[in-house]
């Protein structure tokens, strides 16, 4: 017996609603638990930024059809193709470090004696 497919707006919705609360959880985890949420989430291939990555791409691909027809406004595709493009990027950019972010999420919570230096994000000018 097949289950009737859920009604698309409100499982974009209910999407919507799981990633605020992820967000609000990963905001409480201790480091190596939300190193490891990350990890998950910007896997290109299967997290959630690969989801939206795929989404936002067949998304694409309606703009331009409904663009092609003149339903939409081809400002609207390319501004979608766009998002699309970059999107894909970004995710590119930022599997580069999976393996560091599951690397932080395996290790075991140690008290080291000292604790790793900071790396300087923000360089100061010297007046």
């Amino acid at each position: 017996m097949s289950h009737p497919a859920p009604d698309p707006v409100r499982l974009a919705d209910e999407i919507t609603r799981q990633l605020g609360q992820l967000a609000d959880h990963l905001a409480q985890l201790p480091p190596p638990q939300a190193a490891q949420v990350i990890a998950r989430v910007l896997d290109p291939d299967a997290g959630v930024l690969g989801g939206i990555t795929h989404l936002v791409a067949t998304s694409s691909m309606f703009a331009k059809d409904q663009a092609e027809r003149g339903a939409l406004p081809a400002e609207v595709w390319l501004a979608v193709g766009r998002a699309s493009n970059e999107l894909h990027d970004v995710a590119l950019d930022l599997d580069e470090h999976k393996d560091t972010l599951q690397h932080i999420g395996t290790q075991p919570a140690t008290t080291a004696a000292k604790p790793p230096a900071p790396a300087p994000l923000v360089i100061r000018r010297r007046r």
